[in-house]
């Protein structure tokens, strides 16, 4: 058994924060409050920004913004600190003896699809969340979606399509095919990133092209969805091979839909933490939220998020369907993940000790395994 990070040697925990995705700034705002939870006495925190063209930096600033009150870090774009080797700043060779965890606060493509896991499993270090297969299932929508489907996980209906099938002479043919198969109004969404960050709702076939276009920004795999009539529904998963389901939550967005501004801008939305479910309902989505963190593979954490439809016009409301997985949910103030595990009785502080704990964890359970022979 891996001994709690409470009980040993004071851990290295290296925090990524920043990235090359659309969600950098959330990254800051994330990294600022873990600094903050994090036990001094436990923790040696190292704060290492990745720039949004891919340069890892010091954080020197780091510190100053915990004690200036600031709201995120500043971002790694700015820094002055000195540019560093990836491995070795998370590894110096002149270090103190203890183990090293890494805690990667990259929302979105290059650190939570599973390239950063990559390098830190060739590096042979310990890090909190999911490996290289579930953060690449679970950032990749379309592939979590077919993955689900084969644990017969129930979903909302959709249709996936690559750039290249979207060309000027295949367009019109795909937007009817859409309309036809899914009606109006659909989401739009690129693939592959979180945080709402490119999607749209097309309530018509010009608003669906110019979604396309949109999700074309950000990805050449574009997922069409059918616009749910139902409730958001959330819940934090935490664990390896025994997960465990936090209480329920549910999102009531300020928009016509939760998107970026209305989960970080505005903050419209309202969170009611527990959800108003009843007991068979609460029990029935927890179970669901672990059944499709094992199908995809994850260790560590995940949130997972549902629509819960309660009506349909023709009376065949199919009660909670899964949206998405997200391996590195955030981890602001009004982030759901924390806010649901201090609602079922972890706070902030103990949810970063539990996450080292299953980075440790994991990491000596898959070392036992041979690699060569």
């Amino acid at each position: 058994m891996v001994a709690d990070p409470k009980d040993t040697e004071q851990v290295r925990l290296v925090v990524l924060f920043g990235g090359r995705s659309a969600e950098h700034e959330v990254s800051c705002t994330s990294a600022l409050h873990v600094l903050q939870a994090a036990d001094d006495d436990r923790y040696k925190v190292v704060p290492i920004g990745i720039t949004r063209e891919g340069r890892w930096v010091e954080s020197g600033d780091a510190v100053a913004a915990l004690g200036a009150g600031a709201s995120a870090l500043p971002s790694p774009d700015d820094s002055d600190g000195a540019e560093l080797d990836p491995l070795p700043a998370i590894l110096p060779a002149e270090r103190d003896p203890g183990p090293v965890v890494v805690l990667p606060l990259l929302h979105g493509p290059m650190g939570e699809d599973g390239t950063v896991q990559g390098l830190l499993e060739l590096a042979g270090v310990p890090y909190v969340g999911a490996g290289v297969l579930a953060s690449a299932l679970c950032m990749d929508k379309a592939a979590a979606k077919d993955m689900m489907a084969r644990y017969d996980l129930p979903q909302p209906s959709w249709l996936t399509v690559r750039e290249h099938q979207l060309a000027e002479e295949f367009r019109e043919a795909f937007v009817e095919h859409a309309i036809a198969t899914l009606g109006l109004p659909l989401f739009v969404k690129p693939a592959n990133l979180g945080s709402s960050v490119g999607v749209t709702k097309a309530h018509d076939r010009a608003e669906l092209s110019a979604g396309i276009d949109e999700a074309l920004r950000y990805d050449d795999h574009v997922l069409v969805e059918e616009a749910m009539v139902g409730r958001e529904i959330e819940v934090a998963v935490l664990g390896n091979t025994e997960p465990r389901a936090s209480l329920p939550g549910e999102v009531v967005p300020g928009r016509e839909f939760y998107d970026f501004d209305d989960k970080y801008l505005d903050g419209l939305a309202e969170l009611r933490i527990p959800a108003p479910l009843t007991d068979e309902q609460c029990h029935e989505v927890q179970a669901l939220a672990v059944k499709a963190y094992e199908a995809l593979r994850v260790d560590g954490m995940a949130r997972v998020d549902f629509f819960f439809e309660e009506t349909r016009p023709d009376g065949k409301a199919r009660g909670f369907l899964v949206n998405e997985l997200n391996t590195i949910p955030g981890f602001t103030p009004i982030s759901m993940y924390p806010k649901l595990w201090e609602a079922s009785g972890l706070s902030y502080p103990e949810l970063i000790d539990e996450l080292v704990r299953l980075a440790l964890e994991r990491h000596a359970r898959r070392s036992r395994f041979e690699t060569k022979r």
